[in-house]
């Protein structure tokens, strides 16, 4: 059975896409077979697997950098949105329905299940599985219709990651209110913050980070300097900024060497930045 790993974020667009590419990388280079897993995505961009199976872009170039091939139970649950709060549904990278979010949360129980059948079964096929969440855990109002964050932690009794986006503004405020709104059970799971996007001498830092520690016993696991890539990020933001430093689409003249030469950078700059060895230590490497 394979250990697993969760990055959550205190919010859509944090990094956690690009966190776990280069997360993936890192333990792929070191020998292990790890793969990605994010069970529900919303991306207007999506890919085809060899299995003809279709699967979101940002699922995809994760496999990538793994050395895995992309297999749609990494990315169980994909939405497209169709406008006028439509979504199409592709269930294991076939197409299901179109539907509302109304109705679309009347088959989360369905929809669990075919999350739960694809971590039972990279969990028999991985060493290690790197766990995406998405958006935030602590949107209180969703709670009881979670099938991608705290739910597939708690399944697994993954240890959690929680990142934050410095450049935002009110990262500790956001770390500590993911955190003091998680329960009792889902604050066990919560073993490390990253603090993503810094600009500056992280000295002024310090006080903050021990801070933390000190008022939520999780640790503050790197800070991570502000990068521009080619990757981007979350799809559902697109529409507010049109940086390349997001993660669910490619520029249109993108090619495989160059993705695997900046993940290759991007690993070696988490390596860098962040405490691999307490992260093994977590994950229990």
């Amino acid at each position: 059975m394979a250990r697993s790993l969760m990055v959550q974020g205190t919010g859509s667009g944090v990094g956690k896409t690009v966190i776990v590419a280069g997360l993936v990388r890192v333990f792929a280079r070191r020998g292990i077979k790890v793969a990605p897993f994010k069970a529900q995505n919303m991306s207007c961009s999506s890919g085809i697997t060899e299995k003809g199976e279709e699967m979101s872009i940002a699922q995809i170039l994760q496999a990538r950098a793994a050395f895995q091939k992309p297999d749609s139970r990494m990315n169980p649950v994909l939405l497209k949105p169709q406008g006028e709060r439509k979504s199409e549904i592709i269930v294991r990278g076939k197409a299901w329905s179109i539907k509302e979010a109304s109705a679309y949360y009347r088959d989360n129980e369905f929809l669990w299940e075919v999350v739960r059948e694809s971590l039972d079964s990279l969990m028999q096929e991985y060493d290690l599985l790197i766990l995406e969440g998405a958006g935030s855990p602590a949107e209180i109002n969703l709670r009881g219709k979670d099938i991608t964050n705290m739910r597939v932690a708690l399944y697994l009794q993954s240890p959690v990651i929680v990142v934050g986006d410095i450049e935002k503004g009110g990262v500790f405020a956001s770390l500590y209110g993911t955190w003091a709104l998680a329960s009792e059970e889902e604050k066990k799971l919560m073993r490390a913050f990253i603090i993503n996007k810094f600009r500056g001498d992280e000295e002024i830092l310090k006080p903050g980070l021990q801070e933390m520690e000190e008022l939520t016993g999780v640790p503050v696991v790197g800070v991570l300097p502000y990068v521009s890539l080619s990757l981007v990020e979350e799809d559902s933001l697109l529409g507010e900024s049109s940086s390349k430093d997001r993660f669910s689409c490619l520029r249109g003249d993108f090619s495989w060497e160059e993705i695997d030469q900046e993940l290759d950078w991007w690993s070696k700059t988490l390596e860098e930045y962040l405490d691999i060895k307490k992260i093994e230590e977590i994950i229990g490497l």
